[in-house]
């Protein structure tokens, strides 16, 4: 049998110091395979486990859980046929993440190490660790101990972050991991590829798996000694890194540290990079949201030519499902510092929706279950959106660009309205009071996309190639 993937996806990480307002940021699309494999957002509620079994419908992997699990957010599949792909949350205690993005390791060290194959998976990484940690270390020791006693299924890359600090893993094999503190003055952006280049093994800003140098001796897979690049020794090193992976690492790079001078088929682009500003959460979002705009690999773009467009995979594509922004915001209660921005279907015309996370329900529009097309489903909404808006991209982009700039500043505003409403609550009330605000926001943000719609087809109409010039009479 084959088991379901998403095979994809482009992450970001943003320390706290790199930051506009000094939150913690990590943010990802979630591709796949096909074009329509609808998502859901929705909250999880907190749930006392009494050491009950968790198995996974992908591939059989099965954890006891016992205790208290917190509630958080999530964006599952519609169809858990094959799993629940929960994919991206904020929990209660103010610790955020994503799982995953895809990695390959190299057939040298798989030969020796391979992967698990009813071990932990993408489907299961967020139902199984998030409820259970408090801060972003203690999601990469509960990830480190369950693929210790379990194994990996595949090669994955998973973020973390609190208000303190960020952190990347990547599972390489099926059991050698590593994971980097992400420096606070400092950003990430990972695409499908081995990341992590040279481990300190002193220093607290890393983890490792156990017996992870001993492997690597004892195999000779380092081709580099003394210096243990993870990279290059569990990394890959091809044509299809060249054109799909890294020209995104080069895009980003390219955006928020213009001055370094990089090719889009590096494959030994640094993995830390300092931005030459602070970035704040639009900064992230319109990363995920874009097809190499402004250069000759545009596939919507008028630059280069047929060759030069289609030559690099883009960041934001059809296939994208999902894209959010995890944000952790400073000086406030864990209860009050959670942001998660979501934006459905493909996010170069999908705009990133703010929910408090600590708000106890999902407008119903977001949390639809339709798995086909439906009027009442967010996501299907703005898939049809995209899809308009792709096929009559030079004649609708500036609609749907003012649409997507009207949303941004909407949704700033909300958040410091909110801010301000919400202030002198806690507990119950405050989740009720943003459960409310988020509701309220999301039918606005509803009804705009409404109209948008209605602009693009109606512009999309009168664009018919079954057309003819009339007379005044006909």
């Amino acid at each position: 049998m084959t088991r379901s993937t998403h095979c994809a996806c482009t992450s970001v990480l943003v320390g706290k110091k790199a930051s506009l307002d000094g939150s913690t940021l990590i943010a990802r699309t979630e591709d796949n395979t096909q074009a329509c494999m609808p998502k859901l957002f929705t909250v999880v509620p907190e749930h006392t486990w009494h050491k009950e079994a968790f198995t996974s419908a992908n591939n059989g992997f099965s954890l006891e859980l016992n205790g208290k699990g917190l509630r958080y957010t999530a964006t599952p599949e519609v169809d858990t046929s094959e799993g629940l792909y929960e994919e991206a949350g904020i929990n209660t205690a103010g610790v955020a993440m994503s799982a995953t993005e895809s990695t390959y390791a190299n057939e040298r060290v798989l030969a020796h190490d391979p992967l698990v194959e009813d071990g932990l998976a993408e489907d299961a990484l967020l139902t199984v660790v998030l409820p259970f940690i408090s801060t972003a270390r203690e999601g990469v020791e509960r990830i480190a101990s369950i693929v210790a006693a379990h194994g990996s299924a595949e090669s994955n890359s998973i973020l973390l972050a609190d208000v303190n600090e960020v952190w990347y893993l990547e599972l390489a094999t099926g059991h050698h991991w590593v994971a980097q503190r992400i420096p606070d003055d400092a950003y990430a952006v990972c695409s499908n590829r081995i990341s992590i280049q040279k481990v300190d093994f002193a220093s607290d800003d890393f983890r490792t798996s156990e017996g992870i140098r001993e492997f690597v001796e004892q195999h000779r897979l380092n081709p580099q000694p003394p210096t243990f690049d993870f990279r290059r020794i569990f990394g890959t090193y091809t044509q299809q890194d060249a054109h799909y992976n890294t020209p995104r690492v080069w895009y980003a790079q390219h955006l928020f540290t213009p001055d370094a001078e990089q090719k889009p088929e590096d494959l030994d682009l640094p993995f830390i990079r300092q931005a030459d500003r602070l970035l704040g959460v639009d900064d992230v979002a319109c990363l995920l949201s874009s097809h190499f705009e402004g250069t000759a690999f545009d596939p919507l773009g008028s630059e280069g030519d047929e060759h030069t467009r289609a030559l690099y995979r883009a960041i934001s594509l059809s296939r994208t499902q999902e894209g959010h922004v995890l944000q952790i915001r400073p000086d406030m209660p864990p209860e009050r510092a959670g942001i998660h921005w979501v934006s459905f279907a493909t996010t170069a015309f999908s705009p990133f929706v703010p929910f408090f996370a600590a708000a106890t329900q999902v407008h119903p529009a977001w949390e639809h279950s339709a798995t086909r097309p439906s009027s009442e489903s967010a996501y299907w909404l703005l898939r049809t959106l995209g899809m308009l808006t792709e096929s009559r991209y030079a004649l609708v982009a500036r609609t749907v660009s003012d649409y997507l700039t009207a949303c941004r500043q909407k949704a700033h505003t909300f958040v410091a309205a909110t801010d301000c409403r919400t202030e002198s609550l806690s507990g119950n009330e405050l989740c009720a009071a943003l459960t409310t605000a988020n509701h309220v926001f999301m039918d606005e943000m509803l009804a705009d996309l409404h109209t948008v719609i209605q602009d693009v087809i109606v512009a999309a109409a009168e664009d018919s190639r079954l057309s003819f010039n009339m007379d005044a009479n006909l």
